[in-house]
């Protein structure tokens, strides 16, 4: 397995290096001068002293310079860490970056977990009662959840628990940072988030829970005398796991970019949000780590899903 994985990591670098290309390219399409954008608004320059501090601005970020050099600069600096300095708050974008990375897995363990179990509990049981008054509830409850737009379900979160129950508050960060904080700003974004994905998810473990229990070695299984709960967990639940794995990996990379909008709504600051924030100003250097960093989540989640597959189900073999 070493072998593999070590083969598929050195096959993820020209397909890293296109991709950082593309985004670069991209970044340099967009609308705009950030340049400008900094410049001092309604002090009394003259055009001599704006063109001058122009230049010293394109100088001090290497603006200047030809788009080649740009990004053969840009991407010398990343592979040593360094992804420039933010156009906007005038900091290192890795300085910068590290409170939203930790809000953002902050929020995205409990929703993760959440939804994980919750889809498990709620597939199995839902398969296992085909046809009954709890699959039928569940069945139109999810149908539901994927019908409606996660920012939907964050205002009425917010309209119910705190405009009208004052219960939680509506949005920001922990004024203090204790759990107890933490827990009463965390609580709607993560319930809105969990909503979000456990619709989706608990309809893969029931189609997958319905597929393995309809499969030959079930019935073998239940004629051998096997009792129900081992029939379930220990045959159909195993091999029902491999398209829920797909399933699963691609929610946990999703929620790191989808949960921008429920940053957004709930005044969270995650990277989600920052990077909205970012493309709103412009602020090129921000866009184009958060951007890379999503790429690469990505590249490690087919890397992940295949050793998952393996892991779930031991007929996968992984050949180098």
């Amino acid at each position: 397995m070493f072998r593999y994985i070590l083969k598929r990591i050195l096959s993820m670098i020209p397909t890293a290096l296109i991709i950082s290309i593309i985004l670069f390219a991209f970044s340099k399409a967009m609308p705009g001068d950030p340049i400008q954008a900094m410049m001092p608004q309604g002090t009394a320059m003259t055009k001599t002293q704006e063109e001058q501090l122009y230049k010293n601005l394109s100088e001090r970020y290497g603006l200047d310079k030809s788009y080649t050099e740009q990004y053969v600069r840009w991407l010398g600096r990343m592979l040593k860490g360094d992804f420039g300095e933010s156009l906007r708050v005038r900091k290192p974008v890795k300085d910068y970056l590290k409170e939203p990375l930790k809000n953002t897995i902050y929020l995205n363990i409990g929703s993760t977990i959440l939804s994980f179990v919750l889809s498990i509990l709620i597939g199995i049981r839902s398969a296992t009662h085909r046809g009954g008054a709890f699959d039928k509830i569940f069945q139109t409850l999810t149908l539901i959840g994927i019908s409606i737009p996660i920012f939907f379900i964050a205002l009425l979160l917010i309209y119910f628990f705190s405009f009208r129950l004052k219960w939680l508050p509506a949005n920001g960060m922990p004024r203090q940072n204790t759990f107890g904080q933490w827990v009463r700003y965390l609580t709607l974004p993560t319930i809105a988030l969990t909503i979000g994905s456990l619709a989706s998810l608990s309809r893969y473990v029931r189609n997958s829970m319905l597929d393995a229990l309809n499969q030959d070695y079930i019935r073998t299984a239940r004629s051998k005398g096997l009792k129900e709960k081992t029939v379930i967990y220990s045959h159909a639940f195993r091999n029902a796991l491999i398209p829920v794995v797909t399933a699963l990996t691609w929610a946990i990379l999703g929620m790191f970019s989808g949960s921008a909008i429920t940053e957004r709504i709930f005044s969270y600051r995650g990277i989600g949000n920052e990077l909205i924030i970012a493309v709103i100003a412009q602020d090129y250097n921000i866009i184009l780590a958060l951007s890379m960093f999503y790429a690469v989540l990505t590249l490690l989640g087919n890397l992940i899903m295949d050793i998952a597959y393996a892991l779930v189900d031991p007929r996968v073999r992984l050949e180098a």
